[in-house]
């Protein structure tokens, strides 16, 4: 006996989980909104969100996975202002205005997500890595741009100084020893913008 689709064409089992999915990410980031990611709690979210704990766990394994389905869900709307977004990230612009824009705005991700970032790093995702990413998106604004040399090399080396900033933000705790001898973001940017028009030049 075939099983009954459900109005919007989906196993009912399945848009059930998929809308607890939705439920409990909205609700997530309420709750960031209001107490922070320290005192976002597996018991905190599924109270808020109406649902039980096992639901909340089946859907994110962990504290930590909960916090990288929020990362991979900022991820992929990132990814796609790159690909279809407005200029200068997305398309239209100078291929090297959006090599400056690219950079501007992965800095601020990672800025803006640290606590996220942090709370999310024990439990590394097995997806495709942002990375693959940003080195493909960054050789292909290069060689758009004009930049002479090895442009797969050059995207590993501009993306690592992208990573630098988001190692950090992992790594050092809003009180550590590191966080206080950050260069501050807009230091970040301004310099970035400099090293992307040093590998362009003519431009």
């Amino acid at each position: 006996m075939l099983a009954r689709l459900g109005d919007d064409g989906a196993l009912p089992g399945r848009a059930d989980a998929s809308r607890n999915r939705e439920l409990l990410l909205c609700t997530a980031r309420d709750l960031l909104r209001e107490v922070g990611p320290e005192e976002l709690s597996m018991d905190a979210l599924a109270e808020a969100a109406g649902l039980g704990k096992g639901t909340v766990f089946r859907r994110f394994g962990s504290r930590a996975g909960l916090f990288a389905a929020l990362l991979d869900e900022d991820e992929r709307a990132f990814q796609a202002a790159c690909l279809a977004g407005p200029p200068p990230l997305g398309p239209g612009a100078d291929p090297l205005e959006r090599l400056v824009a690219f950079g501007r705005e992965r800095l601020r991700f990672a800025d803006h997500r640290a606590a996220l970032l942090r709370e999310a790093r024990a439990r590394p995702s097995t997806a495709g890595s942002p990375g693959d990413f940003s080195r493909l998106h960054l050789r292909v604004l290069l060689e758009a741009a004009g930049a002479r040399g090895d442009t797969e090399v050059l995207a590993y080396q501009l993306q690592a100084a992208l990573e630098a900033p988001l190692r950090h933000h992992v790594e050092a705790g809003p009180a550590g020893p590191a966080a206080a001898h950050a260069p501050p973001l807009e230091r970040l940017t301004a310099g970035w913008a400099d090293l992307v028009r040093r590998v362009v030049p003519g431009r």
